[in-house]
């Protein structure tokens, strides 16, 4: 029998029914696999900030020295005990559910506020804390999902595990190799189904190496050390032609087969596919990956794998974007014959202000930095560059940047017909690029016209496409 590792999102978690039909309970036996779950949806937004807006959550509130981190984290306590009184009918149960996480938030709190207390002494700063507290404050999330399904699946008579990684309790050391080895050591996956916190605790800091995409790598890591036959993520929705939240749900289409080629260009623009970290792990050690909608259990959805390789240029399989992508613009005529130098020290700032590059673009005089993060980090990182080349001509605007993606694609037909798409539909390119790997091609628009960009680019590669396979079905 195959051996199987998976990963819920948080959206479906929320749809915990939905996941316990389709996916817990569809198989006869529903051992030799490992779940690995996220946080239930919007729950880590609160504990940290809103991944899509930046509103502020309990550590954003503890970083500003805000004593509203009391009230979010009070509010927040009440949303996870709401979650557990539409989980468990039996009052039981539901008092063991709640009586965990009343006990894991009240020693967050307890902890925070010793933390800000020390701080109020000269010789203590909070910001060598609030790694720590990042950290620790992120588990939260994934103990509550995790704890509650382990205990739900109980209930229904299946040898669940909790296997806590948050190392709230036990002195875990070592990286996250070494942590998930040990956790997973007294386990046999035969008799037992773990369900694994998409958060672990280990010496390099999930949350400082890879942000928020630290439950893939629990997971990819869960899938590469213990041997897995296949890595499944379970989403919300397809991994699919465009984003179904733009281009509506009715008009996209399954991808269906890809690479990890296709895989790493959609995590450069934070679409959630897969961390290109978890999946440089899944592909050394030659483990499929599949990515299924938890609400058509009956579709293979996409499987993602090395092995995929078109024999011949095959057409574009996937319109993505990213918004609020900030073009950093620097120009000097005294450049010339020094670019590279510029270049390193540019690079530089850009990692030490802790924002993600996404793109770039140069020429004998000039050179672009398309980065994304935070207002504040993207302001500082404006400043620092205008003091170290004072002589050059420096500006920053807000763009987005749309990719049209595919395993192996005619990127000079590509960019005609997604420019003439475009400019047919009246948004004007800023900017556009090819290249030699031929696995995508880029056009930069306004931030403004982000959505109304996927939506010319879609319909041109696509939904002739998709009107053709609605008639054959209909027939």
């Amino acid at each position: 029998m195959a051996y199987t590792v998976e990963k819920i999102g948080g959206t479906s978690m929320s749809a915990f029914d939905a996941v316990l039909d389709n996916i817990i309970l569809r198989p006869n036996n529903p051992y030799n696999r490992v779940f690995v779950v996220s946080a239930y949806g919007g729950i880590t937004d609160g504990l940290l900030e809103c991944k899509r807006t930046g509103k502020p959550g309990v550590y954003r509130y503890i970083a500003k020295r805000d004593e509203q981190w009391k009230q979010a984290l009070a509010d927040l306590e009440q949303r996870m005990l709401m979650i557990n009184e539409n989980l468990f009918a039996d009052p039981v149960n539901r008092i063991r559910a709640d009586k965990f996480i009343r006990s894991r938030i009240s020693e967050a709190q307890s902890c925070i506020s010793n933390i800000l207390d020390t701080c109020q002494y000269g010789q203590f700063s909070l910001r060598q804390y609030l790694p720590q507290i990042r950290e620790f404050l992120s588990s939260i999330g994934e103990v509550h999902s995790a704890y509650n399904t382990t205990l739900k699946l109980k209930t229904l008579g299946i040898n669940a595990r909790f296997v806590d990684l948050s190392g709230w309790d036990d002195k875990l050391t070592g990286d996250l190799d070494s942590v998930i080895e040990h956790a997973f050591k007294p386990i046999d996956v035969s008799r037992e189904l773990p369900i694994v916190t998409g958060y672990a605790y280990c010496d390099e800091g999930l949350m400082k190496s890879y942000d928020r995409g630290y439950s893939e790598m629990t997971f990819s890591r869960v899938a590469c050390i213990t041997n897995a036959d296949q890595a499944i993520i379970h989403k919300e929705y397809h991994l699919s032609s465009a984003d179904p939240r733009v281009v509506g749900p009715e008009n996209v289409l399954p991808i269906g087969q890809t690479n990890f080629d296709v895989a790493d260009q959609l995590a450069n623009l934070g679409m959630e596919a897969i961390h290109p970290n978890a999946a440089s792990g899944l592909r050394q050690r030659d483990i499929p990956l599949q990515i299924k909608n938890t609400f058509e259990p009956e579709h293979q959805g996409t499987l993602i794998s090395g092995q995929y390789q078109p024999e011949k240029q095959q057409k574009i399989e996937i319109i993505a974007g990213k918004s609020k992508v900030f073009a950093l613009h620097l120009f000097d005529q005294a450049m010339v014959g020094e670019v590279e130098n510029v270049s390193h020290e540019m690079m530089a700032m850009i990692a030490d202000s802790d924002v993600q590059l996404v793109g770039k673009e140069m020429n004998a005089n000039s050179m672009t930095y398309y980065v994304s993060g935070n207002t504040e980090r993207l302001n500082k990182l404006l400043s620092k560059a205008e003091k170290a080349f004072p002589n050059s001509t420096i500006t920053g605007c807000m763009v987005a940047m749309i990719s049209a993606i595919g395993a192996a694609i005619n990127t000079n037909t590509a960019l005609s017909k997604g420019m003439m798409a475009l400019v047919d539909k009246g948004v004007s390119p800023i900017a556009a690029h090819s290249s030699m790997r031929n696995v995508n091609v880029q056009f930069v628009v306004s931030d403004e016209s982000y959505e109304a960009a996927i939506c010319a680019l879609h319909e041109a590669f696509f939904e002739p496409d998709f009107i053709k396979a609605s008639t054959s079905c209909a027939a």
